[in-house]
C-alpha cells in the first residue's frame, strides 16, 4: 500500500459550514488523538510505524505531512526520499500513511491542530512504534 489522499468536500449556506470525507472508512481506526506542535519546535519528526497506520486531518492551520518508506529498520538509509503532502483547515482531506513508513508533521502556522487516526490498539504501540532523530533525513521545502 501506498500513501494517498482521500478528498473530501465542504458544504457552506446561511447555517454554516460542514466538512466531510465521506470517502475515508472508520472500520479500522483503533484510536485518536490531536496534534498541537508549539511555535518554537513547529515540526514533529521523525516517527516509524511497522504496523500502524496513521490518517491525518487538519482541524485547523496548515500543516505538511512528510513521509518515508522505511528500507531498514535498524538503519535506514539517509539517502532514502521524502515526499510531502500539504493540507489545510479549508481543505477537507484525509493523508493516509499506511504501515513500513516514517512520517513527520510540520505545522505551517500557529495554533495549527491536526487530528491523527491510528489504526493499531493501543497495548501493540510499544512493539510498532520507532523513533528516528527530527535531523535524520532532510525535508523537501
Amino acid at each position: 500500500m501506498i500513501p494517498k489522499v482521500i478528498q473530501g468536500g465542504n458544504f457552506s449556506d446561511n447555517r454554516g459550514t460542514i466538512s466531510y470525507v465521506n470517502d475515508f472508512s472508520f472500520e479500522e481506526i483503533e484510536r485518536f488523538y490531536i496534534i498541537s506542535n508549539s511555535d518554537e519546535n513547529p515540526i514533529r519528526a521523525w516517527q516509524g510505524h511497522k504496523l500502524d497506520a496513521k490518517n491525518f486531518y487538519c482541524l485547523a492551520g496548515s500543516f505538511k505531512i512528510h513521509f518515508i518508506k522505511i528500507d531498514n529498520w535498524e538503519n535506514p538509509s539517509k539517502d532514502l526520499v521524502c515526499e510531502s503532502v500539504f493540507m489545510s483547515e479549508t481543505d477537507s482531506k484525509i493523508v493516509h500513511i499506511p504501515a513500513g513508513y516514517a512520517n513527520a508533521v510540520e505545522s505551517l502556522e500557529s495554533n495549527s491542530k491536526l487530528i491523527s487516526f491510528s489504526t493499531l490498539p493501543l497495548s501493540k504501540v510499544k512493539e510498532d512504534d520507532v523513533r528516528y532523530p527530527s535531523d535524520y533525513w532532510k525535508i523537501n521545502g
